[in-house]
């Protein structure tokens, strides 16, 4: 028996006919996409629930916690130490902005020329159709973007809105800068919950989203493998899932996935033949339902094997240091981890260019597909210095810039297939 949840939208202010239409569209979409899959991992089926549901049951949890007292943190970037909002009681979620439904929306307001993850972003508030944005008492933005950053502006007319400035550089200062930054965040949540942030409290948060990481690194260490055990279309889905899913439950379902994915391994199982040619994806993040790409690449037979990305390695590679200390010197663990994630915005930003080559030889790459959002300009220029490291080592690339919509879908799928045609000869 399917729940109703009309009541629950109704009072978090959503707008019922544009969530119908919405709602109505992620089904047929899914299916195609995603069940017509072959041999799938049966531990999928948790994931397949979850987006069959998707502001369902996770969105009634955040009410629930609201209702007794607690406070909902969305945010966009991985950026933002999660661990601060656990540690004081909260709930972190991350925002979905993946959908071109509600980009329309947006440029009522926003100009045409602004990426599609900026403007579905502020489509889903402006729409009032996304009720994680409803439920959240405090949206965190961060400065990774220029973009992102006027729209902060716009978004705090409709929401309560904080923003965490990200330096452009790694230096001593950037990291002073940033380190300012991240107790100021840690003041201002024990303000928001009206609970201290204690060195426990902060302790217990570490070890909880290092264990997410961790099931995350476990599953992505088994797509090294060929044949490859899982399609990277599943392996997004579950990266995707976990910004939002309760930390301690996508934990326990990541590790169950690596199980039955790791057993794959061992009886040399896979849901690609052995020898498909194998891609890494690199470049911009791709938001619940932004699956387009993945479709493309798999459809024509390739395995998507890895995803050096914010919904990829750089969402959960590198762990906080567990050793305890102070309050202060877990704070400073805790900045210094989130300095080694290595985005476009930062300049010079070589970290990410080894990144991708180490990626590529690890996983044994055919291929690296540059991916970037059509007017993400950090991510664009950046990808000649790609393209230019990549040349070097003797690894093929194949540039693709896109948005949300599917008007482009028939370009790229014969780009890519021409792309794997050359890889293959």
């Amino acid at each position: 028996m399917t729940t109703d949840y009309r009541n629950m939208w109704a009072d978090l202010g959503i707008d019922l006919e544009r969530h119908d239409t919405l709602l109505n569209a992620l089904p047929g979409m899914y299916k195609d996409i995603y069940l017509s899959q072959e041999n799938r991992p049966a531990s999928m089926g948790f994931f397949d629930f979850v987006v069959g549901d998707i502001h369902g049951i996770r969105v009634h949890e955040l009410r629930q916690h609201a209702m007794d007292g607690g406070k909902v943190v969305a945010t966009y970037c991985v950026f933002v130490p999660e661990e601060i909002v656990v540690a004081a009681d909260g709930i972190a979620v991350g925002l979905c902005a993946g959908t071109q439904f509600s980009v329309p929306i947006a440029e009522e307001v926003l100009p045409r020329n602004t990426c599609a993850l900026i403007k579905s972003s502020f489509g889903f508030k402006l729409g009032r159709v996304c009720p994680y944005v409803q439920s959240s008492h405090l949206i965190v933005g961060e400065t990774t973007c220029d973009g992102k950053k006027k729209m902060f502006e716009l978004l705090s007319e409709h929401h309560p809105v904080y923003v965490m400035e990200v330096p452009n550089t790694k230096t001593s200062r950037g990291r002073e800068l940033w380190r300012g930054e991240v107790l100021a965040f840690k003041e201002m949540i024990e303000k928001l919950t009206g609970n201290e942030i204690t060195t426990h409290k902060l302790s217990e948060a570490t070890k909880l989203l290092n264990g997410r990481r961790r099931a995350l690194q476990r599953l992505y260490d088994a797509r090294k493998a060929d044949p490859v055990p899982i399609s990277g279309k599943d392996a997004l889905l579950v990266t995707q899932v976990s910004f939002y899913d309760d930390p301690a439950r996508c934990i326990h379902q990541v590790n169950a996935l690596c199980d039955e994915v790791e057993a794959r391994v061992r009886a040399g199982e896979g849901v690609f033949p052995a020898g498909a040619p194998r891609i890494l994806i690199s470049g911009s993040p791709m938001a619940i339902p932004n699956w387009k790409l993945h479709h493309i690449v798999e459809t024509a037979g390739a395995a998507v094997v890895c995803e050096e990305s914010c919904t990829g390695t750089r969402f959960f590679g590198g762990l906080v240091p567990e050793n305890g200390g102070t309050a202060e010197e877990q704070l400073d663990a805790l900045a210094e981890r989130y300095m080694g994630i290595h985005c476009a915005c930062f300049t010079p930003n070589a970290e990410r260019i080894d990144d991708i080559v180490r990626l590529a030889r690890e996983y044994k790459v055919d291929g690296v597909i540059h991916y970037n959002l059509q007017f993400c300009h950090t991510y664009a220029n950046e990808a000649v210095k790609v393209a230019k490291a990549l040349a070097e080592e003797g690894i093929p690339l194949l540039r693709i810039e896109t948005d949300y919509s599917n008007e482009d879908m028939g370009q790229l799928k014969t780009r890519v297939e021409a792309f794997l045609e050359m890889i293959q000869h």
